[in-house]
């Protein structure tokens, strides 16, 4: 997968409530109640949380120019010393715009494979849908690929994606960056990262599971809009990871990232995921 460090999918697309022909009166009523509900749920946001939602959206609505296919390995460090290398393959598919237009949802795909020494291999797929929350497809076993009639077995669902990818420190909500769908979403302050001007962007889980994330910090380059570092927080409110994109450059004036290093401070675990930037 070509990775150019900016965010991912869509968000939501403006909604057109105005159509000719007349409407009974209490639709009209609750309408007129409901825009009132969110006015009024909108001027109560402060500054930093409607900018904060913003730059969300901008993250989220960027995706991959073309369809792309990358291989790499991850480096798995464990805290007892142990280490373990797994090849992984990485894919960017972007669905045509006249699936749009007949009512298909989706915009683009990511795919993650993972292909460890015992041969149980692994896939993620994470779905980026219009106006809808990330999709993701979970399945490991000795053969990789999805069957229609088992598929809904393997969904993880949005609230529950703290499941890891291939035993690393990478959960699979890490991998759709499930944290900028929550509502929560504020600027802290500008700040400099890594020699980088960046916004940092503070994104709060209501609702954290046991083994999720109940805040995360990201450090935003203000010119490339992309994640520069960012700390999560458990459940508990304790530190629980770093992460950090590396061999950051420029090629062709685009943004790309040689490898991403998350750290578990907790357990003392670190992986590395690095790309071979000239797969195709």
């Amino acid at each position: 997968m070509k990775f150019d460090f900016q965010g991912r999918a869509a968000l939501l697309r403006g909604l057109d409530f105005w159509r000719r022909g007349s409407a009974a009166l209490p639709l009209v009523m609750s309408l007129l109640v409901a825009f009132g509900a969110m006015a009024q749920t909108t001027n109560i946001l402060s500054d930093a949380e409607i900018q904060g939602r913003q730059l969300a959206q901008k993250l989220l609505e960027q995706q991959p120019a073309t369809n792309s296919t990358f291989t790499g390995v991850l480096n798995i460090r464990y805290a007892k010393g142990s280490h373990l290398e797994i090849p992984v393959k990485c894919e960017a598919i972007i669905y045509p715009t006249m699936w749009h237009d007949v009512g298909y949802p989706t915009n683009w795909l990511n795919i993650y494979q993972a292909f460890p020494t015992n041969g149980l291999n692994e896939e993620l797929s994470v779905t980026h849908n219009d106006n809808l929350p990330n999709r993701y497809f979970h399945h490991a076993g000795s053969g990789i690929g999805r069957d229609p009639e088992v598929e809904d077995q393997h969904v993880i669902f949005p609230g529950k994606p703290g499941e890891q990818f291939a035993h690393s420190d990478f959960s699979i909500g890490d991998l759709g960056l499930e944290f900028l769908h929550w509502p929560g979403q504020k600027i802290l302050r500008g700040d400099t990262a890594r020699g980088r001007l960046c916004k940092v962007l503070e994104s709060t889980n209501p609702n954290p599971s046991t083994n999720g994330y109940s805040r995360v910090l990201c450090w935003i380059d203000n010119e490339a809009l992309g994640i520069v570092e960012a700390k999560a927080y458990d459940a508990q409110g304790k530190l629980l990871k770093e992460f950090y994109p590396k061999d950051i450059k420029k090629v062709d004036g685009q943004w790309q990232v040689g490898s991403m290093e998350i750290d578990n401070v907790q357990t003392g675990s670190r992986t590395r995921l690095e790309f071979d930037l000239q797969s195709k």
